[in-house]
């Protein structure tokens, strides 16, 4: 293959090096007549499969950070080891699509230079181990963590459009190198069939907006709106979670719900604190190693309060944001205890601040006195009921007789056989779709929905017009005024008709400008040819 003007030998030696790992010169590439087989091509397409494959686990990486703390306290109770393993999760995601983006991308530029593809057998089996282990990446994704498929739906909603674009310009510039091959190679057929798979492709591409639905493609006036904020635990990423600090530094980022989780301590005392043993949050283990292992409602109230529920937070650094604090606030952070369910509600009610919880462990055998001791502690507390917000299911019934002002929350979709019309409901993202969301801002149902981090995320529950979301990133969504983006239908679609004309045109222009190209060297190839036979004769006569 002859080199096309403008490829200089020097690059093309220096592509074809780290591609093919053999230092030695395009030109004697050339003299052996080395030419890209079927058998390349073959790998060359794996190349791209497997590029396109951790591009979407790259996509997948970033969606579940919404969710990855989550991940990081699984694993801690499992193991008792805590990490930021989203780092883990994303150093490894961007080595394998860095490697096979840079062999990608030599692969294409050794096609426009002319040189044969011939990748190295240690670049195919980097390869393989690459695809295995995004695949199993997937594997694990789809058994442990199911929940996160609807999630990548979501974000759909949020990224649809961007997405569209950016495979269309990528697309586009695949235009040139295909076009190369096409021009290059003798086999008609396969000229046929890569040229009709591009056309498929593209034609999908340039269709795929009619699929694309968004609830951010509306009018401005038409925008719902902004999502009160609850705090998950308070503020859990400027303070220890479940602690009075926490509670006041959400006040400060205007939430006005504290979700918090309670417990009932062995004397009967309802307290704060979401997992059922202490290690996590407290350093129970320095305290009472006998009794880490315990259940947190074993101990007494006495007990309780001689835990640490703060040092925890400076020493593990469950978010990024604990490295930010002000001395202050380590110092405050550092001097937190557990705080009583009647020190939480004095706080609320001064603070104006309405509190939701869950009460564990909900299978206790003594779950109904947990129930009456809570119930005590908030009817004695004298915050007005209307600022409870009631979550459990366990005899509900009991609650709205010994306290009917208090607001019941659902953690679950109404149904038509309710006894009482369901007001309030408390859900995962994932469980309720737009629509279901929009109906049930028509029926003046308060949707609220957790865990809810990442500014698209909220964008995207925010123009489906949910009520509130629960949230660890209280302080970012704060200042979030407008949803990241909003689109009116007409500009969308003038965008996308822009998008999908100079696409066209530009593919147009590669194949024609290529086209002239490989004139331009048949008859420096002929010559060569006719030269070369004429050789080749001499040396057998």
């Amino acid at each position: 293959m002859a080199d096309p003007p403008g490829c200089c030998s020097t690059c093309a030696t220096c592509l074809l090096c780290p591609y093919s790992c053999q230092w030695i010169t395009a030109k004697k590439e050339k003299r052996k007549g080395l030419r890209t087989t079927k058998y390349d091509c073959s790998w060359f397409l794996f190349l791209f499969c497997v590029f396109l494959f951790t591009l979407v686990w790259l996509y997948f990486a970033i969606i579940i950070l919404n969710d990855f703390h989550n991940f990081n306290e699984f694993i801690f109770r499992q193991k008792k080891l805590w990490l930021d393993w989203s780092l883990v999760l994303l150093i490894a995601t961007a080595v394998l699509i860095s490697y096979s983006s840079v062999l990608l991308v030599l692969a294409l530029c050794l096609q426009l230079c002319g040189q044969p593809l011939k990748l190295h057998w240690v670049h195919k089996v980097l390869l393989i181990l690459t695809a295995l282990v995004v695949a199993a990446a997937f594997a694990g994704l789809g058994i442990k963590w199911a929940e996160e498929w609807k999630s990548a739906w979501i974000s759909l909603q949020a990224t649809g459009p961007f997405l569209h674009i950016g495979a269309v310009g990528g697309m586009t510039l695949l235009a040139w190198p295909l076009a190369s091959f096409i021009y290059r190679t003798r086999s008609t057929g396969l000229r046929v069939f890569v040229l009709l798979v591009y056309c498929a492709a593209m034609i999908a591409l340039y269709l795929a907006p009619l699929g694309i639905t968004s609830p951010c493609i509306m009018e401005e006036n038409q925008l719902p709106p902004k999502p009160a904020l609850v705090g998950h635990r308070g503020a859990p990423m400027l303070a220890p979670e479940n602690t009075l600090m926490s509670l006041h530094k959400a006040v400060d980022c205007d939430v006005q719900v504290f979700e918090t989780d309670v417990m009932v301590s062995a004397d009967g005392v309802p307290f704060l604190m979401h997992d059922e043993e202490l290690t996590r949050t407290t350093n129970v283990q320095a305290v009472f190693p006998e009794r880490a292992a315990l259940n947190s409602t074993a101990f007494n109230w006495t007990d309780l309060q001689q835990l640490d529920a703060g040092s925890w937070f400076l020493e593990r650094r469950p978010f990024p944001t604990v490295q930010s604090l002000s001395p202050g606030d380590r110092q405050e952070a550092a001097e937190q205890r557990i705080p009583s369910l009647e020190q939480a509600l004095e706080a609320a009610k001064h603070s104006n601040l309405s509190i939701m919880f869950d009460l564990r462990p909900e299978n206790h055998s003594d779950y109904q006195n947990f129930v009456n001791a809570t119930l005590g502690v908030i009817l004695q507390s004298g915050i007005p009921l209307q600022q409870v917000l009631w979550l459990p299911d366990g005899f509900r019934e009991d609650v709205k007789q010994q306290a009917p002002g208090v607001q019941h929350v659902y953690g679950r979709k109404r149904v038509k056989n309710d006894k009482e019309p369901v007001l309030h409901v408390n859900l995962p993202y994932q469980d309720m779709t737009s629509e279901e969301i929009r109906q049930y801002r028509r029926d003046n149902i308060s949707v609220n929905l957790y865990v809810v981090n990442q500014p698209w995320l909220f964008s995207v529950l925010w123009c489906s017009g949910v009520s509130s979301v629960t949230t660890n990133a209280c302080q970012v969504l704060k200042e979030m005024e407008h949803p990241i983006w909003l689109l009116p239908s007409s500009t969308y679609f003038m965008i996308w008709i822009v998008v999908d004309c100079v696409s066209f045109l530009i593919i147009i222009w590669a194949f024609v400008l290529m086209k002239k190209c490989s004139r331009r060297r048949r008859p420096a190839e002929s010559e060569t040819d006719v030269l070369l036979t004429k050789i080749n004769s001499l040396m057998q006569e």
